[in-house]
């Protein structure tokens, strides 16, 4: 082909290609839009309520006697006497005599001190009898003195008319003299026995008191068990001299036992705020302790750690709180009595409570109407809700506490809402949602929540 007209007919072609495409293009209907959508997410829910729910803590602490006595000597002197059974373990009844410490120069003292009082007590008789004496002699005296003063009367008539010597006169005023001066010496001595007999008296309560002073030091050679004990170190035999103050035995009472349970202190705030609420409390007045624990009303279940079937536990009561925060550990300790702790023994289930064991005590608050909701469902401090429209509503929350499986919300949603139990992803505000009620999830969770048995779960609480 004749390179000329291949140059012209290329172009034309071209321009033809060119054309048939702009007309194709201008011709085609135009495309539909579709409005893109999110396609509907099924989630399961359930509906939030208030429960009854009582906050538990688990705290951990060793078995000490509730009473232990250390048992020394009041008085000195050699061990005459020791119970065949003072050994370490053993069990004795209370008022049972344990150790005799030789009485000898005890009684001796006691006989002297009884010897001084009965010759005070006979001086003071004797006082008194002779007072009587006294007083009837001064009578007599007087009546004397009586009749002597009239004799003068009349001798002093005679006198006035000369019909006697002066001499008799003045014998008779002689004899009156006489009865005066032993009226007179008869009231000082009178008046002495009061003062004689005061000092008696003082001297008797005097000995009295070395009596009973005797009598409870005699009686402090004997030492007897004040209550029901178990026995533990014995630091004495029969023959040992013993100074005052030495130490005797050891004793552990048996009635009841303490637990002094560490329990963290983020998990002690809720056991508080379940009893007293947001009251304020005026800890200056030493017996609002008292109350605050009588408020708390705390219950305690007490059992062994490492039991095998974990089924033996003992009620417990809280009496005291630590006056301080163990540093180390962040811990509080809750004081826990435990009565008759030897009772209700089963030989391979249930042993006593023994000093030194290692005990878990949970501890039980009160009931209340809280919102509760599975811990699972807290995504970083917010939750899934149904929202309006069946719309994904994604909303921050308060949380009071934790607790195993359980998170209790103080603000944030409320009774009624349908809250997302299951995954949603993507989490984007407003996500179409098909909820589906999981009604056999939701009653077991309030089960669970309600439950009255000793809790197993030990969940953490913060």
């Amino acid at each position: 082909m004749n390179p000329f007209k291949k140059a012209f007919i290329l172009p034309i072609i071209l321009i033809a290609a060119v054309a048939f495409v702009v007309v194709q293009v201008k011709s085609k209907a135009p495309i539909e839009h579709k409005e893109a959508k999110f396609p509907t997410k099924t989630v399961e829910v359930i509906t939030i309520n208030k429960i009854p729910f009582r906050g538990r803590a688990m705290a951990f602490g060793n078995v000490e006697p509730a009473v232990l006595l250390k048992a020394k000597a009041e008085v000195s002197g050699k061990i005459s006497y020791r119970h065949r059974k003072l050994k370490k373990g053993a069990s004795l009844k209370k008022g049972t005599v344990l150790i005799r410490i030789e009485p000898t120069s005890y009684k001796i003292s006691l006989n002297q001190s009884k010897a001084g009082l009965a010759s005070s007590r006979s001086s003071l008789k004797q006082l008194e009898t002779e007072e009587v004496s006294t007083r009837r002699s001064l009578n007599i005296a007087q009546k004397n003195l009586n009749v002597g003063l009239k004799e003068l009367g009349r001798i002093q008539k005679i006198w006035n008319k000369r019909l006697i010597a002066r001499s008799a006169l003045d014998a008779e005023e002689q004899k009156v003299l006489q009865l005066r001066q032993q009226v007179e010496e008869l009231k000082g001595k009178l008046a002495s026995y009061s003062s004689r007999k005061s000092a008696t008296k003082a001297k008797i309560a005097q000995s009295r008191s070395q009596v009973n002073q005797s009598k409870e030091t005699l009686g402090r050679t004997e030492v007897r068990l004040p209550f029901d004990a178990r026995i533990g170190s014995v630091f004495v035999e029969k023959g040992e001299f013993i100074n005052a103050g030495g130490v005797l035995f050891e004793a552990s009472g048996t009635q009841a036992i303490e637990i002094t349970a560490q329990l963290p202190t983020r998990q002690f705030r809720p056991l508080l705020s379940s009893g007293l609420g947001h009251t304020e409390i005026n800890f200056n007045n030493p017996a609002n302790f008292s109350t605050i624990i009588s408020k708390m009303k705390l219950k305690a279940k007490v059992r062994l750690v490492g039991d095998g079937d974990n089924s033996a536990h003992w009620d417990g009561e809280l009496v005291r709180i630590s006056e301080s925060i163990d540093p180390t550990r962040d811990t509080i300790g809750l004081v826990v009595a435990v009565n008759n702790p030897y009772g209700g023994v089963i030989p391979g289930k249930r042993p006593p409570l023994l000093k030194g064991m290692y005990t878990a005590v949970e501890f039980l608050a009160p009931r209340h109407k809280m919102l509760v909701i599975p811990r699972r469902a807290i995504h970083q401090g917010r939750v899934y809700l149904v929202g309006k429209d069946n719309k994904l509503t994604i909303r921050a929350v308060e949380i009071s506490y934790n607790q195993g499986e359980f998170t209790i919300i103080k603000s944030g949603i409320k009774a009624g809402e349908q809250l997302i139990i299951s995954d949603v992803i993507p989490v984007i505000e407003g996500l179409p949602l098909a909820p589906v009620e999981n009604k056999a999830y939701e009653k077991e969770f309030l089960k669970k929540a309600a439950r009255k048995d000793i809790n197993t779960s030990h969940g953490e609480q913060k």
